[in-house]
């Protein structure tokens, strides 16, 4: 296995490397935008109350900080998902277990909950809990799941998650109406810098419980008799992964509604360049899920500026051809 090479080494160099590339493209997307701003006028001594500074302090910073998180909680829970499940085409979306986080979400705000309030990722952390237990359990069969029942109780998860928030929304306000449609779509708007770090701070925990399993997770990939015979308590180690991953995608959900295909593309197209080894291949995700996510936000916020797209909508069209090819490899019985 590629993983018995994996040195300290490694590990920091592409780590800071990603980190490095997400920093410069914090940077780049806070000085992109609409309406002509600078960056570096904003963040001057004294610049508090000018143009540039309410336009990139006060509203593109948090955004693209937002992005950020969202984007890192995504791909994080989907390497946790792929490598669990050992599966390719493991991804929260496709699992409908967005779905169920935001079925809960939305149905405290039509509640008249606020949406800046900590009990918003909370309540999406149980429905992603709720909705990732009845995919495994009705997929497992046998003491396995295989990817194509996962996929298929994915689809029915997601019908189903559609239709609870359609009933949501039929019950909603016109104004909290918008708000479910919000769900719906995967949409990022400016946040308060306080639910930024709250969400933040969720997405940091879920990502170090993934990252204390890896290694665990590294030996169930050749199997639960064989990891088990190496000192692996299989079923402590699933419930952890499961709880951190829907953690993970309830933080996320719970301030961007259904972005789809992060947690595909992400951890896939690292796997690839990194290999499997989730040591290295958790932390890679977080940084570059983050990275990935703030330039597909930017360009939605920027392409038909200044009318903005739902990030949703980029990440679909990146990810839904993607997810084909894997699924036709799949079934053609090639590499993953």
């Amino acid at each position: 296995m590629r993983a018995a090479y994996l040195t300290r080494r490694r590990v920091i160099v592409v780590t800071a490397a990603l980190l490095v590339l997400l920093l410069a493209s914090l940077l780049a997307a806070a000085g992109i935008g609409p309406v002509p701003a600078s960056l570096w006028r904003a963040l001057a001594p004294g610049a508090a109350g000018t143009t540039d500074y309410m336009i990139v302090v006060q509203t593109r910073i948090p955004r693209v900080l937002l992005a950020g998180v969202v984007g890192a909680a995504l791909a994080t829970a989907g390497a946790g998902f792929q490598g669990l499940l050992a599966n390719p085409l493991a991804d929260p979306h496709v699992l409908g277990i967005s779905g169920g986080a935001a079925v809960f979400g939305a149905a405290v705000l039509v509640m008249g909950v606020d949406p800046v309030s900590p009990i918003v990722p909370l309540v999406a952390f149980l429905g992603a809990l709720g909705a990732m237990t009845v995919v495994v359990l009705v997929a497992r069969t046998g003491g396995r799941t295989t990817p194509h029942a996962l996929l298929l109780v994915g689809v029915v998860m997601n019908a189903i998650a559609a239709a609870l928030i359609m009933l949501v929304n039929a019950v909603a306000s016109y104004r909290q109406a918008q708000g479910v449609l919000f769900w719906m779509m995967g949409a990022l708007t400016t946040q308060d810098y306080s639910l930024v770090a709250l969400v933040g701070g969720y997405a940091i925990v879920g990502a170090v419980v993934l990252l204390h399993h890896a290694a665990a997770l590294n030996l169930l990939a050749a199997g639960e008799e064989s990891a088990a015979s190496l000192g692996v308590d299989v079923e402590r180690v699933r419930r952890a992964v499961f709880i951190a991953a829907a953690l993970l995608v309830g933080a996320a959900v719970s301030v961007s509604g259904m972005i789809s295909f992060v947690g595909l593309i992400v951890p896939h197209v690292l796997r690839l360049a990194l290999g499997p080894d989730l040591r290295l291949l958790v932390p890679a995700s977080f940084l570059f899920g983050a990275t990935f996510l703030v330039w597909a936000d930017t360009v939605a916020r920027t392409v038909l500026g200044p009318a903005e797209l739902p990030v949703g909508v980029i990440t679909a069209l990146l990810g839904g051809p993607f997810f084909l090819f894997l699924l036709r490899r799949s079934l053609r019985g090639g590499p993953r």
